[in-house]
């Protein structure tokens, strides 16, 4: 049996008292919502309010109690329907049209908070400050993730919770108006950009960090300057043994953060939004699936690529980790029609659970090829 849910934004359903029944009319009996987010902006097709949400920076989207935090703290967001708990209000309507609601929950993803205390931002080799990426070896922001999974736990009882930028976010983040494409960097150098040197991973990386930094700007100026790629992978440019200490650093807080995490969510379901390689940062954190502990209740892989290439990504997962996986497929790529195909090859590929994003994206068309996904693996 496939358990089949769809992503929504708390604006999706607050206010519009028909949009749960909308939802559950698509075949899916679980709902991924948004708990706390970073900016977007959204189109909204049926809400009677509103047509374009304009989430204008990062928020919580659940009650914020102000005397539960220290340090940093998440903003409320002042769009769409106004409402003191998106969260549980959208909630409610979910569970009463009988669906299951799953805690979306992105963790180092702000700009606002990186902007205002850019000491806890990723920091380069160059010390450029990626703002829109805080850096989960500060104590700060691992004391922020864990309040905000603290919050949730304690206010509303969902079964499930999906860790979105449970790790580093690096260079490759559409911001502003993105003007980087036509530099031709190689997929090691934006790896290269994307290794935070803050003071907390200085303090924690066991290489020599100057020498390291002072490296990095070498290999990605010959690569910009003069047109020397910087290399196949991070061993192949930093050598093997600084490689290494990369991604124990790297992994030693990534599972710090979901040990604790899981602690916190007790009978919950803890879902990690995964990338099966040390070397990737991102929304979908970078970890080895094989041998990853502690084990969350199910990886959740993006299959937002061909239908060949997400085939063959689940396929070697589900050879590598016996944990559950779960497909995160997109109905608003550019070939909606395809949708069902897709879905019956994860399947059988070794999935159990599938995640349609995005239902309150999807157009007419695109909640069409989602109901026939559904029902071609029933």
């Amino acid at each position: 049996m496939v358990r089949h849910g769809a992503f929504a934004y708390t604006w999706d359903l607050v206010g519009d008292p028909s949009a749960a029944a909308r939802i559950a009319g698509l075949g899916v009996d679980t709902v991924t919502l948004q708990a706390a987010y970073h900016s977007v902006r959204a189109t909204t097709a049926w809400h009677p309010a509103h047509r374009v949400v304009h989430a204008d920076h990062a928020a919580a989207y659940f009650r914020i109690r102000p005397e539960r935090w220290r340090g940093l703290r998440p903003p409320a967001p002042s769009w769409g329907v106004e409402d003191e708990d998106p969260f549980g209000t959208a909630t409610a309507a979910l569970t009463a049209a009988g669906l299951r609601t799953e805690a979306w929950v992105v963790l180092t993803h702000s700009s606002v908070l990186g902007r205002s205390a850019p000491e806890l931002a990723v920091h380069n080799a160059y010390n450029e400050v990626f703002s829109y990426a805080l850096c989960p070896a500060q104590p700060a922001v691992h004391d922020y993730a864990l309040t905000i999974i603290r919050e949730l736990c304690d206010q509303y009882d969902v079964p499930a919770l999906m860790l979105e930028a449970c790790g580093w976010l690096g260079f490759d983040h559409a911001c502003q108006h993105e003007k980087t494409s036509g530099a031709d960097l190689s997929a090691c150098a934006r790896d290269l950009l994307s290794i935070c040197l803050c003071t907390a991973c200085a303090e924690r990386l066991e290489v020599d960090v100057p020498r390291l930094a002072a490296d990095i700007r070498a290999i990605v100026d010959r690569e910009l300057q003069q047109g020397i790629p910087a290399g196949s992978d991070l061993a192949d440019a930093l050598g093997a043994e600084r490689a290494n200490a990369i991604y124990h650093h790297r992994r030693d807080v990534i599972t710090g953060l979901v040990r604790e995490a899981g602690a916190l969510a007790g009978r919950r379901e803890l879902l990690l939004m995964a990338t099966d390689s040390p070397q990737v940062t991102g929304p979908d954190v970078g970890v080895e699936l094989a041998g990853f502990e502690p084990a969350p209740d199910g990886f959740v892989l993006k299959c937002w690529d061909d239908e060949e290439a997400a085939i063959a990504r689940l396929k070697s997962a589900a050879t590598r980790t016996v944990v559950p996986l779960i497909a995160n497929v997109n109905a608003v790529g550019d070939h909606p029609e395809e949708l069902p195909a897709l879905v019956k090859g994860i399947v059988a590929a070794g999935v159990t659970q599938v995640r349609y994003y995005h239902a309150g994206l999807a157009s007419p068309a695109r909640q069409a090829a989602i109901r026939a996904a559904v029902q071609e693996v029933s």
